[in-house]
């Protein structure tokens, strides 16, 4: 089992989700102290408990990762508890609702901006200050191949995702002189609920939608959350120490290639 974290503190934000706890558990085996922040405070106790049970050092806090307070809050409570932050998974979002451009919810367009793109702007605001004074640190923000191609019905998603690439690369530009990284990561079709909540809105069945979308990707399948999580864990680690404003696609080959055989 690799132990590539042993005596590194990371936060995860959006922990309660799949994505999020996939990779919490592997950041935990790997020998992190896990932050494991979420808004769904019932979930996370959950997820928190489930890890603990394992031995893991995890502790829970709940937080809006889209509120200033709540963001500068679980900044805080890390440096308490951990005295340091090594790694930051900067991953809570949410879809938002699918319909065309030209007709699309205008409040839900701003709550999918406020809580993807302005959340992942306060995570970078008030957790890079602590990795900056450390001299040290490692940054993985949650882009998607939404930040790549367009989505149709998706218009909020797809703008803070092609945004999330563009406050990587500008944070990263930034802060790799003083000693600490920034990169993002691109999840093609992952099997999650929020998939699973985009499947019901675009198919007859949740079922007929994962087919469908798995094949999208050249592995012709949808991929699972720690596949997601074992890349971010890389991307955290000293063995990624020369990788620096990038973004990995974690798509099953889907942004490689158009497929012709479909």
């Amino acid at each position: 089992m690799t132990k590539r974290h042993v005596g590194n503190s990371v936060i995860v934000t959006g922990a309660a989700g799949a994505i999020g706890y996939a990779t919490c558990e592997i950041l935990a085996r790997e020998g992190a102290e896990v932050l494991m922040v979420d808004i769904a405070a019932d979930r996370l106790e959950k997820c928190g408990h489930v890890l603990r049970a394992k031995g893991y050092h995890v502790i829970t806090h709940v937080a809006d990762c889209a509120d200033e307070a709540a963001v500068e809050g679980y900044a805080k409570a890390a440096m308490e508890a951990f005295g340091k932050i090594d790694g930051f998974f900067n991953n809570a979002g949410i879809e938002g609702d699918l319909a065309p451009t030209h007709e699309y919810d205008i409040a839900m367009f701003d709550k999918v901006l406020h809580v993807n793109l302005r959340g992942m702007f306060l995570g970078l605001r008030f957790v890079l200050p602590h990795m900056v004074a450390a001299g040290k640190g490692a940054v993985v923000n949650t882009a998607s191949i939404g930040s790549e191609r367009g989505l149709a019905g998706a218009c909020a998603y797809n703008a803070t995702k092609h945004g999330a690439v563009g406050l990587t690369r500008t944070a990263a530009s930034e802060v790799a002189q003083k000693g600490v990284r920034v990169n993002c990561v691109m999840p093609g079709v992952i099997e999650t609920p929020l998939l699973v909540g985009m499947l019901e809105q675009m198919f007859d069945s949740v079922e007929a939608g994962m087919k469908k979308l798995g094949e999208v990707a050249t592995l012709n399948r949808v991929g699972q959350p720690p596949e997601v999580g074992n890349v971010v864990s890389f991307l955290l680690s000293d063995e990624a120490s020369y990788v620096n404003g990038a973004k990995w696609e974690i798509d099953g080959g889907a942004l490689a290639t158009i497929r012709n055989d479909i």
